[in-house]
């Protein structure tokens, strides 16, 4: 059968849709833009968005398993909702749902108490369902490349408690792998919540250290300082959005990111090899 790729064209999603070509499965995926859908020629493509009903009951006509990634935008809740009610009309029963990392106790931030509430959805309808908690993507810091290099910052105040950012490629693996499992399984399987994590969980200072490391020339922490942090990201994004990275970057100071004791040695179990490193993506954008 038919899995459908929702956010295919994302971080995540792009290699979510590798993964499965590469394990044979049949794929779709559903974008806004089909010129940004350069997917390999067996990948079929549906034009539609979440709020687009037509569109949606299109791309799910003949799929029984669903990957659900939608954007952090001002409706994501309505876009998540509107979705998993058209999944359930087209009796899609399979799903792996891209969640965040402690949805259930992050619920001050926006996009962490939307996920929340799809993943309460996901249950109450009775879906087949693997709900992903990824933690901050390492491949995020691309968006902070230039201040660490031009001005040898370290500029997101991920505090001292620790985060364990993880790889956007572990987190498609695992969702693919999941997919894959619950699309040939003979019938519905338990639903099951995996923390996608990385394999250090590290603070600030620690995190500047690698940098400094990598570079050869000192790159400092630029401290515990949301306020700050949401006035930056206001020069270049919406308001609404710099607020709730505030109060994410709050939560990481606060509460920090960190796995429950086997949430690594589960995921390199479930791989067959290890996690990648916050360092290599630190050496790939001092590279590139």
């Amino acid at each position: 059968m038919t899995i459908l790729v929702i956010g295919a064209t994302g971080r995540v999603g792009r290699h979510v849709v590798d993964q499965l070509v590469n394990r044979d499965a049949r794929v779709r995926v559903l974008t806004r833009d089909t010129a940004k859908a350069d997917f390999p020629a067996d990948v079929e493509v549906v034009q539609g968005d979440l709020l687009d009903i037509d569109g949606l009951r299109a791309a799910f006509a003949g799929v029984r398993t669903l990957f659900l990634l939608n954007a952090v935008t001002g409706d994501e809740f309505t876009q998540a909702l509107v979705t998993l009610n058209v999944a359930h009309e087209a009796g899609v029963e399979r799903i792996v749902y891209l969640s965040v990392f402690d949805a259930d106790r992050a619920v001050n931030v926006p996009h962490f108490a939307v996920k929340y509430g799809a993943e309460r959805m996901l249950e109450a309808m009775n879906f087949s369902a693997t709900i992903l908690r990824p933690t901050y993507f390492i491949d995020n810091e691309i968006m902070v490349k230039d201040v660490i290099l031009q001005h040898g910052v370290y500029p997101i105040p991920i505090g001292g408690k620790g985060v364990a950012m993880v790889d956007a490629r572990d987190i498609a693996e695992v969702a693919a792998l999941e997919l894959i499992r619950r699309d040939q399984a003979p019938g519905k399987l338990p639903m099951t919540t995996i923390n996608v994590v990385g394999p250090e969980t590290l603070t600030g200072e620690q995190i500047a250290a690698i940098w400094s490391d990598v570079l050869g020339r000192p790159v400092v922490y630029g401290g515990d300082d949301p306020s700050g942090f949401e006035s930056n990201m206001a020069t270049f994004m919406p308001k609404w959005s710099a607020y709730e990275m505030r109060l994410m970057a709050e939560r990481y100071v606060s509460d920090g990111m960190i796995p429950k004791e086997d949430d690594v040695e589960r995921l390199t179990t479930l791989l067959g090899r290890r996690l990648h490193t916050y360092r290599e993506t630190a050496e790939a954008l001092a590279a590139g």
